[in-house]
């Protein structure tokens, strides 16, 4: 594994860890442009009310403010699990060069889990890694489901 993935995954967990602390399914994603994070990104979905606030969808817009392109196509996206079909998709229009993603989502995962974006004729693929801090990455997610569930069996 590469020292620098898992120095991007370490940032994108730390993203993931403020959506956990402000009560948010924890997945945090950062955009990395010639070795420097450009872009960042937690879930949002409860704090916004907006079920398309996920951290890739903030973190390409971020992104392609940034340098001022909607091709992110020099870019790379690390983000704690593997993306759902909406930013998949996302992914996709913006061109993005390469995703790196921690834990596999098999109720959602676009990258392979559960469909392959880059099996559809579309007119870009993305490179992808997988299983990069995979462990905290899970145990995150696992952490915060485990209290909703503590959580909802205690309001019964």
């Amino acid at each position: 594994m590469k020292k620098d993935d898992t120095k991007f995954m370490r940032k994108a967990l730390e993203l993931a860890k403020t959506a956990f602390d402000e009560d948010e399914v924890p997945v945090g994603a950062v955009v990395v442009y010639n070795n420097k994070i450009i872009a960042k990104g937690y879930n949002q979905i409860e704090l916004l009310c907006d079920p398309t606030a996920h951290a890739e969808m903030i973190a390409i817009t971020s992104a392609a403010e940034y340098i001022k392109s909607k091709w992110l196509d020099k870019c790379t996206m690390y983000v704690t699990i593997e993306p759902c079909s909406m930013c998949a998709g996302a992914l996709v229009l913006s061109r993005i060069g390469k995703v790196v993603f921690g834990a596999k989502d098999p109720k959602t995962g676009a990258f392979g889990s559960k469909l392959d974006i880059n099996n559809f004729k579309l007119n870009h693929k993305i490179k992808v890694k997988n299983g990069v801090l995979e462990k905290e990455c899970s145990q995150i997610l696992s952490r915060f489901f485990k209290n909703k569930r503590r959580q909802k069996k205690l309001a019964e």
